[in-house]
């Protein structure tokens, strides 16, 4: 009878426990749901993205896989990320999140074979006919950001044989793309045998 009782009690706490932390969760997607409604598919999804990366960043902490600096630097390279794209998305208007590097000036060697002083960036400047240099983010330290180029905005650089740093606009009229007359150069053209 007694041993019943206890195995009743303990089986009530039990439920009790899973309707509560499933209520939490439930409310946890709801917020988070919420904070990013104000956004369409794309930033919503590149927020996702950013979430488990900070998730799996908690998660090898909790395991002591990696040093507390690096957990620090990466925290506060992914708020950094996603400042920045909230920024982008919100200045714009539209939903598209390019893709983001977020390196401190220590990490430049990490995108750059030879880096340049961060002295001498000017935003929206392109950097090494790969990146566009958008700006500074101080969470924590200070990350310098930038948005690599799509293929088709370097391939209009070089063919435009200008291996310096281009200002935004001159570069955005040099990264207009192939006209439907023109063939292509890296790719021939298909032949049918007759």
């Amino acid at each position: 009878m007694l041993r019943a009782r206890l195995l009743s009690q303990i089986l009530s706490v039990a439920f009790l426990l899973i309707a509560l932390s499933s209520v939490a969760v439930s409310q946890r997607a709801l917020r988070i749901q919420s904070d990013n409604s104000q956004f369409g598919p794309v930033m919503q999804a590149y927020l996702g993205y950013l979430r488990n990366e900070q998730e799996v960043v908690d998660d090898r902490s909790s395991r002591r896989e990696i040093t507390t600096s690096y957990y620090r630097r990466n925290s506060n390279r992914i708020r950094a990320l996603r400042e920045m794209a909230i920024r982008l998305v919100t200045k714009s208007g539209n939903d598209y999140v390019p893709e983001l590097e977020a390196v401190t000036p220590d990490e430049f060697g990490t995108i750059f074979e030879k880096p340049p002083s961060p002295k001498t960036f000017r935003v929206n400047e392109i950097v090494t006919n790969t990146f566009r240099y958008l700006g500074t983010v101080n969470s924590g330290e200070v990350f310098y950001l930038f948005a690599r180029l799509d293929p088709h905005e370097q391939a209009a650089l070089m063919e435009a044989g200008n291996n310096q740093s281009v200002s935004a606009p001159e570069a955005d009229s040099a990264a207009k793309g192939q006209r439907v007359s023109q063939t292509s150069a890296s790719r021939p053209r298909r032949t049918i045998p007759r």
